[in-house]
């Protein structure tokens, strides 16, 4: 789930935090908008902007974030608009959503434990690549 290859350089202390703060850029966001699904992608996709032109391990990093965010949003508004579907009462109560509403809460709980542990090890200056976005975000992200 999660690799620790090689990064091409060293980064220095500045890099590091920034690696590290892209992550808890989202788990903050948590803290403050649980219910909105937008918030974390709002808060990680600014905190990416302010980032893009620095080292490649933030840019890498930063990217990384994002990519899982985006992923994450995807998710979460799924069940934020079911859920208000049911409320105002266009929907009713069935297993399908009930199923979905667990396996949208393990996604986000793998991917907040996922986000801690990257986030301290990013601050340690451990390159470290998600099984998902690390792919994708060595497309995207170049040297």
């Amino acid at each position: 789930m999660i690799q620790h290859p090689p990064f091409p350089y060293e980064p220095n202390e500045s890099e590091m935090e920034k690696a590290s703060n892209s992550y808890l850029m989202s788990l903050i966001a948590i803290m403050v908008g649980m219910p909105m699904p937008i918030v974390n992608l709002l808060a990680t996709g600014i905190f990416y902007l302010g980032n893009r032109r620095g080292g490649y391990f933030t840019r890498w990093h930063c990217t990384q974030a994002m990519l899982s965010q985006i992923t994450i949003f995807f998710v979460n508004a799924g069940a934020a608009g079911w859920t208000l579907y049911i409320f105002f009462g266009a929907g009713e109560l069935s297993n399908y959503y009930i199923a979905y509403l667990i396996t949208a809460l393990l996604i986000n709980l793998v991917e907040f434990i996922m986000t801690i542990y990257t986030a301290v090890k990013t601050r340690k200056g451990v390159h470290v690549e998600w099984w998902f976005w690390g792919p994708m975000t060595n497309a995207i992200c170049k040297e």
